[in-house]
């Protein structure tokens, strides 16, 4: 899946967490995300217990507006936003172009 910010990639290659399992392990195991790569949870809050490396979580409505992001070290809980329907999980910087109250779109 591609998902892009208002025209600008974000990430191209973007698996989908849509499983309880699925989202409960999330990325704890990985080393890294290659570039391009991301996690798109159907959930409305993340943490990073058991992560080797930091990310960006972009927390994402229903309407697929962007509600804010935020940069989260191993071992933290994430904010939470009121309305968040999807968490997209990137490596570490590359939510630079989001901004709150912009649309996501999502290619398969």
């Amino acid at each position: 899946m591609t998902i892009r910010c208002e025209g600008q990639l974000l990430a191209d290659n973007v698996k989908r967490a849509d499983s309880f399992n699925k989202r409960l392990v999330g990325l704890m195991g990985k080393k890294q995300l290659a570039d391009g790569e991301g996690l798109l949870l159907s959930c409305s809050a993340v943490h990073c217990f058991f992560m080797r490396f930091p990310i960006d979580a972009v927390y994402i409505s229903k309407r697929l507006m962007v509600l804010g992001a935020e940069t989260l070290r191993p071992w933290r809980v994430g904010k939470w936003y009121r309305g968040t329907k999807y968490v997209l999980e990137l490596n570490a910087g590359a939510s630079s172009v989001v901004v709150p109250g912009t649309f996501v779109s999502m290619e398969e």
